[in-house]
């Protein structure tokens, strides 16, 4: 058998039969490993307020906190997450999560402005690692069928790690302190990075083509968990690389996809970042109480769960590129109401919900459309470049919204500022013109 029919038989493997066991449990690690990206932005997002208030710090220099772990994932996608391609996904899990316990734990005990920044630098560099290695590993356990549904679906992890962090602070950091938050989030990591020692493999995609050392032991072991019957021997034939994956991403068949992609992450990034890092701060200055500020936060993160979760029933139906379109325009329609109405307490809580539907659930469309635009050789270089230039946008956002801010610009300017990004990202995606799409 030569290599190509080997990965034409794995592939059917996959893409043609219905799920094994040992692939939801990897869907499902990759699921609650996203969560630790919403357990990090929330708990410096919730803890916001008593940082301002024990540093004595302005809003633009707490966004230089949100914006150090931004600024982190961003080389984290750029020079971590490509690695993925070279070195295989589970390694890159356990350098990224071992990157962010250290920053979550260390964060709990530091005593300065400056040392805050440092790890917040340094948990956002493993963030920006796992992010798109956990996307691709999820396409690549997926069967055809459920492939689109399940990289969307490992997106709510996000949102759902964000409501229990919610949860969770709306009463630990009123009683414990905002360190405390950290050090319960690094412990969290910790359980992470021992499920991943004990669970995670590379795929069988990537084994076949890369062929690392044991590459057969790996390959059987894998065939064995899905029910198939193992290989006696692998091809001796080289594998022909004619170019990089960095390089293939610029090739006739992918430059206009790569470039919208970038755009579209670059804008969505933006104001979704902006929105789950300051709602939690404008609504506690509106007037509300910590907790029912924190709820709204949850309420945000509810919605994107929600939203992230039905993105790929509706895109079943509409198909995935009008479907992240429509959810976008109608997130521009709902942050324009939010900002320009005036709201009592209990329709804030809904607009920010549907606000977290259709923000975060257009957004998270995104991971399914690269996953389909990129090939397995090129998957972890293709997603991870394209969230790392849109981490530019998440960098930019948080801090822009603060220096705006003690600018004077009202909430309404600025909710209507934030909202024309989305309505870019949903064009961008719409208009994309992939043969896999």
């Amino acid at each position: 058998m030569t290599n190509a029919n080997l990965q034409i038989h794995f592939k059917n493997l996959i893409d043609n039969r219905p799920m094994s066991t040992y692939q939801i449990i990897i869907v499902a690690i990759c699921f609650i490993l996203n969560m630790n990206d919403g357990i990090d932005v929330l708990v410096v997002s919730f803890s916001s307020s008593d940082i301002i208030k024990e540093w004595s710090l302005s809003k633009a220099a707490m966004g230089y906190v949100f914006s150090a772990a931004l600024s982190g994932m961003t080389l984290g996608c750029f020079f971590i997450a490509p690695l993925g391609d070279k070195v295989g996904r589970r390694k890159i899990f356990i350098l990224s999560l071992v990157l962010i316990s250290t920053g979550m734990l260390l964060v709990s005990i530091c005593n300065s402005y400056e040392q805050l920044l440092l790890l917040r630098f340094l948990t956002g560099l493993g963030i920006g690692g796992i992010l798109p290695t956990m996307a691709a590993t999820a396409s690549e356990f997926s069967n055809q069928k459920n492939r689109d549904f399940n990289v969307g679906l490992v997106q709510a992890g996000w949102p759902v790690g964000a409501i229990f962090t919610g949860f969770f602070c709306a009463y630990a950091i009123p009683q414990f302190g905002w360190r405390f938050g950290f050090l319960v989030a690094g412990c969290v990591s910790l359980l992470m990075l021992i499920g991943v020692l004990m669970y995670m493999t590379d795929s069988l995609a990537f084994l076949s083509q890369s062929k690392p050392k044991n590459a057969l032991t790996k390959i059987n072991l894998i065939l064995s968990r899905i029910g198939q019957e193992s290989i006696e021997a692998l091809p001796n034939e080289s594998i022909v690389q004619t170019s990089t994956p960095l390089k293939s991403l610029f090739l006739s068949e992918y430059k206009n996809s790569t470039f919208k992609l970038w755009t579209a992450t670059f804008f969505g990034f933006l104001t979704l970042y902006t929105l789950m890092s300051w709602v939690p701060n404008i609504a506690k200055e509106a007037g509300l109480s910590f907790d029912l500020a924190t709820y709204v936060g949850i309420a945000l993160n509810f919605g994107a769960a929600i939203g992230t979760a039905s993105l790929g029933f509706v895109a079943g139906k509409f198909g995935l590129r009008k479907t992240v379109f429509g959810f976008l325009f109608c997130a521009v329609l709902v942050m324009l109401i939010y900002g320009n109405i005036t709201l009592s307490s209990s329709l804030i809580m809904i607009i920010i919900f549907f606000i977290g539907v259709f923000v975060q659930g257009g957004f998270n469309g995104i991971y399914p459309t690269l996953s389909r635009v990129y090939p397995t050789e090129m998957r972890t270089t293709g997603v991870g470049l394209a969230v790392g230039v849109g981490r530019f946008g998440a960098i930019l956002g948080p801090t822009l919204f603060g220096f705006l801010a003690d600018g004077g610009l009202s909430i309404s300017t600025l909710f209507s500022i934030f909202s024309i990004p989305l309505l870019i990202t949903g064009i961008c995606v719409l208009s994309l013109k992939s043969k896999n799409l």
